[in-house]
């Protein structure tokens, strides 16, 4: 489903905030590892930014933008397209940037574009899947839950789970519900997942099988 959000115009704005600079972090492709498309062959874009600051976090050189240099996105389009007719944008935070052109752009190209977020900032950019990852550092704004195809909720302890049902009673009843163990602590996690989704079996659990398979 796509959701079609607001367009800014550049009146004389920067390219960064115009959308059509992005601070590129990194882009690869690989087989999604988390989630409702997990081992789907994907090229991800990864954008630089981000102040939720999550302490398990396991790309924090993604935090600082300044450190990854704004990229023109006709440049990450014309890549993307040699690889794969999916996109995956992560980061980093992707909504703190104007994801407007970016979409319109891959759209333009019949990519399929996929984003993963917090949810935090407001929404640009038009999805064909919308991953909402909920932190409680910084929590996700109406039209997040609103827009949430896939709900992932990152469990670190046993509180973790009080607030992904928090979480999942503002989504709606066609949002997919996922459970995920943090990787530093999954051995001690995946037993309380289990039982939980045993019990409680609207939730699926996800695991980060990319990083079994040692893989981007």
């Amino acid at each position: 489903m796509w959701y079609l959000c607001k367009m800014k115009s550049g009146n004389g704005i920067s390219g960064v905030k115009q959308g059509t600079l992005l601070p590129l972090m990194e882009a690869f492709y690989t087989l999604q590892g988390e989630g409702y498309h997990k081992g789907s062959a994907a090229y991800f874009i990864r954008v630089g930014g981000c102040d939720v600051g999550c302490h398990w976090c396991d790309v924090k050189e993604s935090w600082d933008a300044e450190r990854h240099p704004p990229t023109a996105i006709s440049e990450i389009v014309s890549t993307a397209k040699k690889y794969s007719d999916t996109v995956v944008v992560t980061g980093g935070e992707p909504l703190m940037w104007n994801m407007s052109p970016l979409c319109e752009a891959l759209h333009h190209l019949g990519i399929q574009i996929h984003i993963e977020t917090s949810g935090a900032y407001s929404i640009s950019g038009c999805w064909d899947w919308f991953c909402l990852s909920p932190k409680k550092n910084k929590l996700p704004i109406k039209d997040a839950y609103t827009c949430a195809d896939e709900l992932k909720m990152i469990v670190y302890n046993k509180d973790d789970l009080k607030f992904a049902e928090q979480q999942a009673a503002q989504v709606s009843e066609n949002c997919k519900l996922f459970l995920q163990p943090e990787w530093s602590r999954r051995e001690k996690i995946m037993p309380l997942l289990v039982d939980y989704v045993l019990k409680h079996p609207k939730w699926k659990v996800s695991l980060q099988t990319h990083k079994y398979l040692n893989i981007p």
